[in-house]
């Protein structure tokens, strides 16, 4: 049986991608999830995760053929590492919507530390020029570390009607940040965790050593 594995640096995560992976991915897959919230700290206070290759190789040592990296912030670096089997970002899914969907793209993070990686994966994925508007909405993290996500959406959701009119189309750049495109129908907002666990799905189903023939 092929298996997936996440790494998530929230447990709240966990939830979140377990229901996804029920409902997309077909019979003869399995997946697995470790959590560890010190990577998303250590990031934040000093722009590194020291301890992100050895929980990579934990899952890949309790199984997983394939591993998606659900941290915004650690996911170029997880994505360059080589901890035997393929890692896939996040937010690349989201990225290549966002740049077929229109040139100003708006993007919303919770978490200083994600803006950068996120703006530089879609301007890396666009092939062209890109306006690229970074909006960030950090007072909203209290909330989520409160654990009140209620109030995460919200606050989220009145952040982006408020600079909607400026872009083409707005990525929330956090996994956990999905939730707020419930509260904002009509306007163009992408999120990452169905699109991430698609792509994986795909990946593992069509090929099961999880390296796709047009990516290395």
């Amino acid at each position: 049986m092929t298996t997936i594995g996440f790494l998530h640096t929230a447990q709240v995560h966990v939830a979140t991608f377990r229901g996804l992976f029920a409902e997309l991915a077909p019979p003869g897959l399995d997946d697995l999830h470790l959590v560890d919230e010190s990577l998303l700290a250590d990031a934040r206070r000093t722009g590194s995760a020291p301890g992100l290759d050895a929980r990579l190789g934990e899952l890949a040592a309790a199984g997983a053929d394939l591993i998606v990296c659900t941290c915004s912030t650690i996911g170029a670096a997880a994505e360059a590492a080589r901890p035997g089997v393929p890692v896939v970002r996040l937010d690349r899914p989201m990225a290549e919507a966002a740049v077929a969907a229109g040139d100003r793209i708006a993007v919303v993070a919770t978490v200083a530390s994600t803006m950068e990686p996120t703006m530089d994966l879609i301007r890396a994925t666009a092939g062209r020029p890109v306006t690229v508007i970074p909006s960030p909405c950090l007072t909203a993290w209290r909330h989520f570390e409160a654990g009140d996500l209620t109030a995460y959406d919200e606050e989220i959701a009145a952040h982006v009607r408020a600079i909607a009119a400026g872009a083409d189309v707005i990525v929330l750049a956090q996994a956990g940040m999905a939730g707020a495109a419930a509260l904002l129908p009509g306007l163009p907002v992408l999120t990452s965790p169905r699109a991430a666990v698609e792509a994986a799905v795909h990946r593992a189903v069509h090929s099961p050593t999880g390296e796709p023939a047009d990516r290395p």
